[in-house]
C-alpha cells in the first residue's frame, strides 16, 4: 500500500524506523529486531539507507521481509549524495522488483573531501524528480522544524522544502523534536507558502542519558527544561530513564494527535521493546477501524 493512501484516511497513524547493520555479521540480529517490530503491525515501517549507500542491499532486503513476511507497508530510504544516476536507477529497479512502493528521498550527509562539483546529485529535489521517472513510487522527503544547519535562514529552508514538494514529494517526515510548539510553528509557516502535503512528526523516545548528548551534538535539537529535568534526574539510572523517556514520548504523541497531527513516526532505534511499549500506551488512540 502507498503511504498516500494511508494518510488519506485521516486517522492517527503510528510507524517505526529500523536501520540496517553496518556489517554482514550483525545482519541476523537487526533482521530479528525488524521482524519483532513488524509483528506489532504498525501502519508502516521505514528502513534507513547507510552513509554512502553501503547498506543499500540490506535496506531493500529488510524492507522486502517486512512486506512479504508480515504484510506491513515498508518505506525504503534512499540517499543520493555519494551516488551517481546509474546507481540510483539500479536501486530503484531493485525496489520495484521487490514490490516496494514507498521511498523516502534524501540527499544525505556530504562525505568529507567530497566536493560539490563532483556530485551528480546536489539536492534531494533532483533525486525526487528521478524517482518519479523510474516507477510509480510514493515519494516522501525530510523536513527540519528547527532548520537545517546549511540553511541561510528559515525562509531559505522553506524555499528548498517547497522545491522538493514541487518536484513530487507527497509527504514530509520531520527530524526529531522534543517541543511540540516548534512543530506547530513550523506547520503554520509552511502552510502559508502552499506546502499542504501530509507532515509525519518524527519522535524519538530517549532511553538513556548518553543518547541525548549525542543527539544534541549532531543536530542541535532544542531541549525544553521539562525534558532536561527528566534527563538530569534519571539519566544515570537506565531503567528509570527508559521508562521516563517512553512516557515523555507518549505524551508528545498524544498532544500531536489531539492537535490534528495524524501521522507520527517513532525513531525506535531497532528496539522492539520500546516500540511495543509506545504502541501499548496508545492502544485505544490508534485503534484501527475494521
Amino acid at each position: 500500500m502507498k503511504l498516500s493512501q494511508i494518510f488519506a484516511e485521516k486517522r492517527p497513524t503510528l510507524s517505526f524506523e529500523v536501520f540496517p547493520p553496518k556489517t554482514s555479521d550483525t545482519y541476523d540480529s537487526v533482521k530479528f529486531a525488524a521482524e519483532k517490530i513488524a509483528s506489532l503491525k504498525p501502519d508502516f515501517m521505514s528502513v534507513t539507507y547507510g552513509a554512502g549507500g553501503g547498506t543499500s542491499k540490506y535496506t531493500a532486503d529488510i524492507a522486502e521481509d517486512i512486506l512479504t513476511k508480515h504484510d506491513v507497508t515498508p518505506l525504503a530510504h534512499l540517499t543520493c549524495v555519494s551516488s551517481d544516476k546509474k546507481t540510483v536507477e539500479n536501486t530503484l529497479f531493485s525496489l520495484k522488483d521487490k514490490k516496494i512502493e514507498n521511498i523516502l528521498a534524501l540527499r544525505g550527509d556530504i562525505p568529507s573531501g567530497f566536493e560539490n562539483e563532483n556530485r551528480e546529485y546536489k539536492y534531494a529535489s533532483q533525486l525526487v524528480s528521478d524517482i518519479k521517472k523510474y516507477g510509480d513510487f510514493c515519494v516522501g522527503g525530510a523536513c527540519y522544524p528547527e532548520g537545517h544547519p546549511e540553511d541561510l535562514s528559515v525562509a531559505d529552508g522553506i524555499k528548498h522544502l517547497k522545491e522538493k514538494v514541487d518536484a513530487g514529494c507527497e509527504f514530509l517526515t520531520t527530524q526529531m523534536f522534543f517541543d511540540n510548539n516548534i512543530l506547530y510553528s513550523f506547520l503554520y509557516k509552511i502552510r502559508e507558502v502552499g506546502i499542504t502535503v501530509p507532515i509525519v512528526a518524527g519522535i524519538m523516545p530517549v532511553t538513556n542519558g548518553k543518547q541525548i548528548k549525542r543527539i544534541c551534538s549532531l543536530s542541535g535539537t532544542y531541549l525544553p527544561q521539562r525534558f532536561k529535568s527528566i534527563v538530569d534526574r534519571f539519566g544515570d539510572k537506565p531503567s528509570a530513564m527508559k521508562q521516563a523517556g517512553i512516557a515523555y514520548a507518549t505524551e508528545q504523541i498524544i498532544d500531536l494527535f489531539a492537535n490534528g497531527v495524524n501521522a507520527v513516526h517513532v525513531y525506535s532505534m531497532n528496539k522492539p521493546d520500546v516500540a511495543e511499549k509506545i504502541q501499548q500506551n496508545l492502544s485505544e488512540i490508534i485503534l484501527k477501524k475494521d
